[in-house]
């Protein structure tokens, strides 16, 4: 998992968590390929039909706002979301992206040059992110952090170290 390349799907500032997933669905759908049924489809309807696993979001400033329920990272994660590239994360929805094993990235001028469509590829150990001929440096995620995604999540994390 440390190395990931796919497709864009770009987003701008400060997208909350009723935007990823529509909060009129928190307490009616708790099925994460029902919940990918609708990520992101008040920002783009075409999204959630569109989207193929390996994409990135890439979005701009305080990505993930608002609430914070696990369901906005749940529903991208499901969609086949392979990252998500930000200017800035708000706190809440970078720890839940963590907890669930969902690679996130802060890259603020990567972001600047990167559009809709364009294939990235980010390396996650090396603190890369490549596009369009130029690499873009990013602060590596902590080992415990990187240990956490590689193992799809804080919960089977914490399994594994209490079996080993």
């Amino acid at each position: 998992m440390n190395k990931i390349e796919g497709r864009v799907w770009r987003f701008g500032d400060h997208v909350n968590t009723d935007v990823i997933f529509p909060g009129k669905y928190t307490y009616t759908i708790s099925d994460p390929v029902e919940m990918a049924r609708h990520a992101m489809e008040d920002a783009d309807p075409r999204f959630a039909r569109n989207v193929r696993p390996g994409d990135l979001v890439v979005a701009g400033e305080n990505f993930g706002c608002g609430s914070s329920r696990e369901q906005a990272v749940v529903c991208l994660k499901a969609a086949g979301v392979a990252a998500i590239v930000a200017k800035s994360f708000a706190r809440i929805y970078y720890r839940n992206a963590i907890n669930l094993g969902l690679p996130i990235v802060q890259c603020a001028e990567a972001v600047d040059a990167i559009q809709a469509g364009d294939t990235v590829a980010v390396d996650l150990a090396a603190g890369r992110l490549e596009h369009a001929g130029k690499t873009y440096p990013f602060a590596p995620l902590p080992s415990e952090v990187a240990g956490i995604l590689e193992a799809g999540g804080l919960v089977e994390y914490v399994r594994r170290q209490r079996k080993s």
